[in-house]
């Protein structure tokens, strides 16, 4: 068994991609609402990373990096089950009831998960008192958004548990990639990972039923151009930074992407849709931005073992 220490990577790369995970996928929140408001949830988000796996695909064939390993193709599957099947049919079925902002907001219990399950994976994760006051924190800021209806037509508690859950599932599948030694480039694996959990959405969507929900008449162009934002910008983009960033940064720092995230969804789904803003969503916000501030702060992270 040898030492590998992570690699260190340039200012600028590394500010690059904290912007895409911070203000692209923070974006996506409000781009998922206005797509499943015409396009069934498992289907529209199964189109999304086929489309953006398959792009990449083709991009690393163009630049002689396409050939994987076929070993990878298992730990593809798995990660791809739970950070696309697991979480992200889940955050679409919940914004059918949600706003944007509020699952945001609600996503933003992604960093217990992630420094929980990445000490079980042996990954070095940090729970310094810091980082665990800044989780507790941003913690205590969401649970001031959880709605409390569980019953009628607009039962958003469930959706809102719902969003908690897929949270879990994406810090499974992370966490588990993150831990997958490879020589393969990081964007093909990255590619690997949507092409497999687009595949598993479509086929999960159409077994629910989905496909006789699927209507190209009812489709808006508002819903539509949502998809391909999603589609280049939401995976294409920003996925592929996040696999880079988790390779080379702490589980703990990357995660502070659920932090910024609501934020960004927040203001965009004031402006673009109408979501209003309230003094209670303030007051969340500002608790969860405090907790950023505390959960960035870390020692240097030690080695990683292979």
């Amino acid at each position: 068994m040898t030492v590998r220490a992570r690699p260190h990577p340039g200012v600028v790369p590394l500010v690059l991609a904290f912007a895409a995970i911070y203000v692209l996928w923070g974006s996506t929140f409000l781009a998922i609402r206005f797509a499943v408001q015409t396009m069934p949830p498992l289907l529209m988000m199964g189109t999304r990373h086929l489309g953006a796996g398959g792009l990449l695909f083709l991009w690393q064939y163009a630049r002689g990096q396409w050939k994987p390993e076929p070993r990878l193709w298992r730990s593809a599957l798995i990660a791809g089950t739970f950070c696309f099947l697991g979480c992200h049919s889940l955050l679409a079925w919940a914004e059918l009831r949600l706003s944007s902002g509020l699952a945001a907001l609600l996503s933003a219990t992604l960093p217990i998960w992630m420094v929980l399950l990445a000490r079980f994976r042996g990954q070095g994760s940090e729970l310094t008192p810091r980082v665990l006051s800044g989780i507790a924190i941003g913690f205590a800021g969401v649970a001031m958004l959880v709605p409390l209806r569980f019953t009628g037509q607009q039962a958003e508690g469930w959706s809102a548990l719902g969003i908690v859950v897929c949270e879990i599932f994406w810090a499974i599948g992370v966490i588990y990639s993150r831990g997958v030694r490879t020589k393969t480039p990081l964007a093909t694996f990255a590619a690997m990972q949507m092409l497999c959990g687009g595949t598993l959405l479509w086929l999960t969507g159409l077994a629910l039923g989905e496909g006789a929900q699927l209507h190209a008449s009812a489709f808006t162009t508002r819903s539509v151009v949502s998809l391909g934002f999603l589609i280049v910008f939401g995976s294409l983009v920003a996925f592929t930074a996040y696999t880079w960033l988790l390779q080379v940064s702490s589980p703990a720092i990357v995660s502070t992407h659920s932090y910024v995230n609501p934020v960004v969804a927040v203001f965009l789904g004031w402006a673009f849709a109408g979501e209003p803003v309230t003094v209670r969503t303030l007051v969340a916000t500002a608790i969860i931005l405090a907790s950023v501030a505390l959960t960035s702060v870390r020692r240097r992270a030690p080695a990683a073992r292979t």
